[in-house]
């Protein structure tokens, strides 16, 4: 039974051409022309969704903004999933709304399309349940015009062709892949400022790992499945931590899978950060959620000196089956001298909050503990499991106390990343 049970719908950056006819306007202009368009996306709460296409049309000239409408371009997406779903539908083929057309700065028009949480057709990652991974699906958009541009001297415009491009989204490609040494995939955010900064580390959940029987390793999903990682990177975070890198390590399948294989191979990543970033090792912090929230407590039972604070949200220690051994023995619970901040939602119907969160916080000396009754976001209630979307937001406090200021402020026993 997964761990996750996550997010429908979109697809990701595979390069399409659509070709157009326009009978009613076939001789608007006889320098018919080609152009192409980038798929503009953001990463909600909720997982990626493409907001907007702009379109290429600078080069053109001059356009008069005046003869752009909401029916000047329709668009229509078609997703699909890259590998094979087990007979599960995944994905989608709809027309998407434009809800605005309009010049950038550059002279490009944008069609912004109407998206949401909880939106079909705006988000670019499909879960697929049989094999318990989101994947990054295959899109295809196809733009059609339905009358002439005019440009601003009056010479109307027909766009014989429009070719996709890119998916672009800005928060995600600030992030640079990485393969560590090992072959375990990550990225790494590092801010624009000089001497040592903080690190943190985001340990992603069970659906954003690998899918070894399809060779699907995409290093993609642990940045467009939520904002777990993104948060940290933020303007907000960041002036909060004093500039921090951000490193993304992605499991070659789940970290409850085997925990202690994995966590040299993650301490192996935060070496290599180490190495190459100008780090300040006596602030290093693990953050994951549910499979990832797990492997947080775990990295602080192995590795008990690395880390300056543990934030492991909606984990899991408790055994995975009636009458199993726990994940986390309370032995080593005891044993954690890591300061922790446990967060879940009381409504979790994925990890039972009392077997794990609560457990775990009244065994590990000293932990914190935020519990939410629901998990909503801007008036969105989301699966009580995503609680996440919280620690993403600099949501929960104690005392006043916010948990990335409380984070900042912790500084490890010994700071050096064990060999």
């Amino acid at each position: 039974m997964p761990l996750f049970s996550r997010r429908t719908v979109l697809a990701v950056g595979a390069g399409a051409a659509a070709g157009l006819t326009l009978p009613g306007i076939a001789h608007a202009d006889s320098h018919r022309t080609s152009v192409g368009f980038v798929l503009d996306a953001v990463t909600l709460d909720g997982g990626e969704q493409v907001i907007s296409l702009t379109l290429n049309t600078s080069r053109l000239g001059p356009i008069d903004p005046a003869s752009l409408a909401t029916s000047t371009f329709s668009v229509h997406a078609t997703a699909t999933s890259p590998i094979d779903t087990g007979g599960q539908t995944v994905g989608y083929d709809l027309d998407r709304p434009v809800t605005a057309a309009q010049l950038d700065r550059h002279g490009n028009i944008v069609l912004s399309l109407s998206y949401g949480e909880g939106q079909t057709g705006g988000g670019t990652l499909g879960y697929i349940g049989s094999k318990a991974r989101n994947v990054q699906l295959d899109l295809v958009y196809t733009i059609t015009q339905n009358v002439p541009i005019l440009l601003r001297h009056g010479r109307p415009v027909t766009i014989s062709r429009f070719v996709q491009g890119r998916l672009a989204n800005p928060e995600v490609d600030a992030f640079t892949y990485h393969v560590s040494g090992s072959g375990m995939k990550y990225r790494l955010y590092s801010p624009h400022r000089h001497g040592r900064r903080p690190l943190v580390v985001w340990l992603h959940g069970g659906g954003e790992g690998a899918s070894l029987p399809d060779d699907y390793y995409d290093n993609e999903t642990t940045l467009r499945a939520n904002r777990g990682a993104l948060g940290f990177a933020t303007r907000e975070a960041q002036q909060i931590f004093g500039g921090a890198h951000v490193v993304a390590p992605q499991s070659t399948s789940a970290w409850m899978d085997d925990g202690p294989r994995f966590a040299p191979l993650i301490h192996e990543i935060i070496r290599e950060v180490v190495r190459g970033r100008n780090v300040d090792t006596d602030r290093i912090y693990v953050v994951g959620c549910s499979n990832g929230g797990y492997m947080s407590v775990k990295m602080t039972t192995v590795f008990p000196t690395v880390f300056a604070a543990s934030v492991p949200i909606c984990g899991v220690v408790a055994p995975r089956q009636p009458g199993g051994a726990p994940l986390v023995p309370d032995a080593e619970l005891v044993g954690i001298s890591t300061p922790t901040w446990l967060v879940a939602s009381r409504d979790d119907t994925t990890v039972n909050p009392q077997a794990n969160t609560v457990h775990a916080h009244d065994l590990i000396p000293g932990a914190l503990m935020t519990l939410y009754d629901h998990v909503i976001w801007n008036g969105y209630q989301f699966p009580g499991h995503w609680s996440w979307i919280y620690v993403a937001r600099n949501d929960p406090a104690i005392n006043g106390t916010h948990i990335w200021q409380w984070m900042a402020e912790q500084r490890a026993e010994a700071g050096q990343p064990q060999g």
